[in-house]
């Protein structure tokens, strides 16, 4: 995950561009609101967080559970929800052999009790109207979920940052936020969005199928001359090759952001 400042604080500017607000990250007692099927593999978890002082488009949390015996297991996982509101969305990609993401996707449920420690990050973070530089999104699998607030504070901010995401999944019942993707796509603000199927495009795509390339990346996202802020995420040997094929098409890697996950 992206590594909090290192005051441990985080400013954005107040509505109407007042004073900065700050907020120090803290653990919070939230309880889950609702929770529902996002992919074969994943859930979407609403929490309930009555001290939640809000995050930005790109900031993670810490999650703990805590057993009847004691037994406490922790994990940081990003947030898909933005904004001031006391409602955290989290979604959730299982780790097969892991310690706290099959609990999550299998077995926790409405009115369970969790803590949350958060807001953290102040690295992968994008916020509408803070910068005139466009922006393009690359995604692997469940790497979407810190990507999603920042399509949807796009579109409703009618921002009129150019706006491009590239999405690469197995097939298109592993796409999250599939809603919510077409959603922002039909808002004014500009936005374009390429899926890359490594095992089963849609009926009728005509869309190539097969692992992202290099020369596909190249023809997807915006180019090197463009000057645009770049934000990969997804798992490390994913991020890791994005990286290295964006370098050799000629990006200068300090605009781009990464945030790599592995096993929880």
């Amino acid at each position: 995950m992206s590594t909090p400042p290192v005051d441990g604080l985080e400013a954005r500017i107040a509505p109407g561009g007042s004073a900065p607000v700050r907020r120090r990250p803290a653990w919070h007692p939230a309880t889950v609101a609702s929770v529902a099927t996002e992919t074969p593999n994943a859930r979407r978890i609403v929490l309930d967080v009555p001290t939640w002082p809000g995050n930005d488009p790109g900031q993670h949390l810490d999650l703990r559970l805590t057993a009847e015996d004691g037994y406490q297991a922790s994990r940081s996982y990003s947030i898909a929800s933005a904004g001031a509101g006391t409602r955290v969305t989290l979604a959730v990609d299982r780790v097969e052999g892991g310690e706290v993401s099959p609990f999550l996707v299998d077995a926790i449920d409405v009115g369970d009790a969790v803590d949350v420690h958060g807001p953290l990050g102040g690295w992968f973070v994008w916020r509408p109207g803070a910068s005139d530089r466009p922006v393009q999104l690359i995604a692997g699998g469940s790497g979407i979920v810190p990507l999603l607030p920042m399509v949807t504070a796009h579109a409703e901010a009618d921002d009129p940052v150019p706006f491009r995401l590239l999405y690469a999944t197995r097939t298109p019942e592993d796409v999250f936020f599939r809603e919510e993707l077409d959603a922002a796509l039909r808002a004014t603000a500009p936005l374009e969005v390429t899926h890359v199927y490594s095992r089963r495009a849609p009926s009728g795509s005509g869309e190539p199928v097969g692992r992202l390339t290099r020369e596909r990346l190249g023809g997807s996202v915006l180019g090197p001359d463009v000057g645009a802020l770049v934000y990969v995420c997804g798992s490390t040997p994913f991020v890791e090759q994005v990286l290295r094929w964006l370098g050799e098409l000629g990006h200068d890697l300090s605009d781009v952001r990464a945030e790599r996950f592995g096993g929880a």
